[in-house]
């Protein structure tokens, strides 16, 4: 047996893995959160920028698209850290992420565009993990179910 299969098994196998595995979860959830979190609080900091910058891109209504950013970024990163309502929380925000690419960093000829594009399509897909496996033992989810 390779020292790798050693080590996952062993991962799988004692009972301090459930915590670890608990607390990773939090940690990876807090860490997702962070960047949400950051720029939502910005977003309050700088409402006028924000607005402008909404409108430079084409959207309508810059007020209310504000007012939903700022709602998915900081209520969402709160709820995720929580780990209240993760799987719908975490779905939500991925799909937030999808269209704040699409809509502003599509010009993938621009290098920081471009990664930001593709940033926010990663950001999406670690999202999509906590979706597909949930908040993990230390959430409050795990607790509503216990």
């Amino acid at each position: 047996m390779s020292n790798t299969t050693n080590a996952n098994s062993a991962l799988h196998t004692q009972p301090d893995s459930i915590g670890a595995s608990g607390a990773i979860a939090l940690a990876g959830r807090i860490l997702l959160a962070a960047i949400f979190l950051l720029s939502g609080i910005s977003k309050i900091a700088n409402p006028a920028g924000m607005i402008g910058y909404i409108e430079s891109v084409g959207l309508p209504l810059p007020q209310l698209a504000l007012i939903a950013a700022i709602v998915v970024e900081v209520g969402g990163s709160l709820l995720l850290i929580l780990g209240y309502r993760t799987r719908p929380v975490a779905l939500i925000m991925a799909l937030f992420s999808v269209v704040t690419a699409l809509a502003f960093h599509n010009h993938l000829g621009d290098q920081n565009q471009f990664i930001h594009f593709f940033k926010n399509i990663a950001i999406a897909g670690g999202l999509l993990q906590v979706v597909a496996f949930g908040g993990g033992r230390l959430s409050l989810d795990a607790r509503r179910k216990a």
